[in-house]
């Protein structure tokens, strides 16, 4: 049986170039639909994949590619998507990031197996996602924005969140703020960087940059990080972790070095994940809407795979929760902080 590879190959495009020609995508030249479309007949080529019902086109199944799985981010994150699935009757296949995510992407979605995907993992590139998303199958990304048809955004508003929380710890009184970064290739993280120097520069504080560090978005990167800020001579007032693992991580590194918090540094993370309300002191951070947002990507999949017209991109809002591991906001701190 031929694959959708050896039609490629006959036809002497990339397996995308072909998925697209073969499922009407638009950016596909004529010249170059003919060609597969001619191959895919001298081979006689069928899709292998998922046999798809005859009436509506559809295999009832949805694909969700994340960098990782590790985390109370990413299944709250699935537990949304798949309320949301449940409810239209359709089946939902989690792949993880890694030397499998290239398999996984040209098994279900080159080749049919789903109706739609979506995407939480920087390691697939925009090039390929470009040349896969079309009519029949849409594509909502988490991590990125794209300007190409047939794909949607979908995402925490990560730079008011950072803004905010930095924010309340100038308000504070704060000045020297530390702050640790997610992986370099995480949108996210860059957009959390963003609303940390915008509130930075609001007070007239330039970045220090021997007070930026990087880390990976686990607890270990938090702790290894707090290590090198407690090493300064000079110790920052507060550190902002890019997300609450790392700053768990942070919290473990002041405690093993004798530091308290709050009282000599301030330590606050994002996402507002269970266990930040449970350590001590409790952590301060920014609530990202995690199951929400797995249910606004998931609902937004089925309308374009419904074929509206209409569906555009969301940013969801995010909440200040302000906990014990920060100083306490002046009275004049924004109305968005609460306590819990």
């Amino acid at each position: 049986m031929a694959t959708l590879r050896d039609v490629a190959r006959l036809a002497g495009v990339s397996i995308g170039t072909a998925s697209s020609a073969l499922n009407q995508g638009r950016k596909v030249k004529d010249i170059t639909r003919r060609k597969v479309l001619e191959a895919a007949s001298v081979l006689n080529y069928r899709p292998n994949g998922v046999a798809r019902d005859l009436k509506t086109q559809r295999t009832d199944t949805i694909v969700v590619f994340l960098h990782d799985l590790a985390g109370p981010f990413y299944s709250e994150l699935i537990r949304g998507i798949q309320s949301v699935a449940d409810e239209r009757g359709y089946a939902t296949i989690i792949s993880r990031g890694g030397v499998g995510r290239q398999i996984a992407w040209t098994r279900f979605v080159v080749e049919g197996r789903v109706d739609g995907a979506i995407v939480l993992d920087p390691t697939v590139p925009d090039e390929v996602i470009r040349s896969t998303a079309c009519s029949t199958l849409p594509i909502v990304l988490l991590d990125r924005t794209l300007a190409t048809p047939y794909c949607l955004h979908v995402a925490a508003d990560h730079e008011d969140g950072a803004y905010q929380i930095t924010k309340h710890l100038l308000l504070s009184g704060l000045r020297r703020i530390a702050f640790v970064s997610g992986p370099i290739d995480s949108h996210d993280s860059s957009l959390r960087f963003r609303g940390y120097h915008k509130a930075l520069s609001e007070f007239g504080i330039n970045i220090d940059e021997t007070l930026v560090f990087r880390g990976d978005f686990t607890e270990r990167s938090g702790l290894l990080a707090a290590r090198a800020i407690l090493s300064h001579e000079n110790l920052p007032e507060g550190i902002f972790a890019a997300n609450d693992e790392m700053a768990l991580g942070v919290l473990s590194g002041c405690e093993a070095s004798g530091i308290k918090v709050p009282d000599q540094v301030a330590v606050v993370g994002f996402d507002d994940i269970a266990i930040a309300s449970y350590v001590r002191p409790a952590l301060t951070t920014v609530r990202q809407p995690m199951y929400e947002l797995g249910g606004v990507a998931a609902r937004s999949l089925f309308r374009a795979i419904d074929g509206e017209q209409d569906v555009s991109s969301q940013v969801l809002p995010t909440t200040l929760v302000v906990r014990d591991s920060s100083k306490r906001p002046s009275v004049n701190d924004t109305p968005m902080a609460q306590s819990v």
